[in-house]
């Protein structure tokens, strides 16, 4: 049975400064296409039969530089996996909304509020990565695959594989431009590695 490789996409200016970026499309900064075309050749390496990838730019274009689009490859976009909508969060930092609220604020404990979107609630976004799971499951069979997204919800999508609920992605951040390995041990889900960089 294959792994599943799920990776964040590289850097952007958001990313960088600590803001929340959920459905605002911001461009990849120089550091993170490096990040993207570092993860090719250990993507390369890798038994992949299919890849599913957020729609969103950022993650478009990791997926492309680290040669997902290539050809002998399924590629597909998948709404899915768009990242968590913030709401009225989107664009902030955590201390900024933590100072909002006049104290401590963590999307894992309180959540997010409306603002130029809804906002979106764990169990909302849990719902979206279990119908993911649901599809990628069965193609483990053939070989691995890879999902590209984002920060937030690929850490909702490991928290369900692991079969916990979606508050207990606080335990798996992510960096951009990592990678981890969801697999199974004895046919138990498993983490099999996690955070990984590419030289």
């Amino acid at each position: 049975m294959g792994e599943l490789v799920v990776v964040r996409h590289g850097q952007t200016e958001w990313s960088r400064s600590g803001q929340h970026t959920g459905l605002t499309d911001l461009p990849l900064l120089p550091a993170g296409e490096d990040d993207a075309r570092r993860l090719r050749p250990v993507l390369a390496e890798r038994p992949i039969t299919h890849a599913f990838v957020s729609p969103l730019g950022r993650a478009r274009r990791t997926a492309e530089l680290a040669g997902l689009f290539d050809g002998g490859l399924e590629t597909v976009l998948e709404p899915d996996l768009v990242e968590v909508d913030y709401g009225g969060y989107e664009g902030l930092t955590t201390p900024e909304i933590g100072a909002q609220l006049g104290g401590r604020w963590s999307l894992w404990a309180d959540g997010t509020v409306p603002g130029e979107t809804p906002g979106e609630a764990l169990d909302q976004v849990a719902e979206r990565v279990d119908r993911v799971l649901a599809r990628v499951r069965p193609l483990l069979a053939d070989g691995d695959v890879v999902l590209v997204a984002h920060g937030h919800l690929l850490r909702i999508l490991t928290a369900r594989w692991l079969g916990l609920g979606p508050a207990a992605g606080a335990l798996f951040p992510l960096a951009t431009g990592r990678y981890g390995l969801l697999g199974t041990e004895h046919d138990w889900p498993a983490l099999t590695g996690w955070n990984v960089g590419c030289p």
